[in-house]
């Protein structure tokens, strides 16, 4: 039970934080105006975001003023395998929707532009999943004036009466679907992280359709 609550608030950690992120970034895209940010940009925010994350889930897990015990490091081993997880599954989406931009880009005569980087998301995450483990040796650096802002944040959020119990239910089916995620994410790793297979591009159907039946014979024909 207390393993369910763990990954539970954990849950809520991560929904609200987003939350807060998003509306830092949509600060920033008014401060920009309407210029189109650069994939250099876009990922050093993500590998921004993804940093304090890692602070902000290492400061719910244990207390940097007092020494770590046998408990806090059973807890930091389960968050960094939550946020292994956790990253594997947003890097997983963005391979999605890249594969789903392609596809359209094929029948739409002005699609969308996308700045996904396999090698610039491998690197944000093992740059942030590498400074989470760093805080381990090194628990002051999480501790930070930003880091700290977020976590008092997300408490004042989390005991919110309507608010709080909105993020609660997200908390809830982030439980539900961790374990899903782990093994997605398992899978992943073994399958070199090569991305799932998208949806096949229509004309490549079509094209496939016309080469069996002008190759192929039909069932009255005859043949002599």
């Amino acid at each position: 039970m207390d393993l369910l609550n763990f990954i539970f608030r954990l849950g809520v950690v991560f929904a609200i934080y987003g939350f807060l992120w998003g509306l830092i970034d949509f600060g920033i895209r008014l401060l920009v105006g309407r210029r189109e940010r650069a994939t250099g940009e876009i990922y050093l925010l993500k590998g921004v975001k993804y940093v304090v994350l890692s602070a902000v889930t290492y400061l719910f897990c244990v207390d940097v003023h007092s020494d770590i015990e046998m408990k806090d490091a059973s807890q930091i081993v389960l968050a960094g395998i939550i946020l292994l997880t956790y990253f594997v599954g947003k890097f997983q989406n963005s391979q999605n929707k890249n594969q789903m931009f392609k596809v359209m880009g094929n029948v739409m005569p002005n699609p969308m532009k996308t700045h996904f980087n396999s090698i610039a998301e491998i690197v944000v995450i093992s740059i942030a999943l590498a400074t989470f483990a760093g805080f381990f040796f090194y628990p002051q650096i999480a501790d930070n004036s930003l880091s700290e802002w977020f976590v008092q944040s997300i408490k004042s959020i989390e005991d919110a009466v309507i608010i709080g119990f909105i993020f609660q239910i997200i908390g809830f089916f982030f439980l539900l679907s961790m374990i899903t995620k782990m093994l997605n994410g398992v899978r992943f790793i073994i399958n070199g992280g090569k991305p799932p297979r998208g949806p096949q591009d229509p004309f490549d159907q079509d094209q496939n359709q016309n080469q069996n039946n002008d190759t192929g014979f039909d069932d009255y024909t005859e043949v002599t």
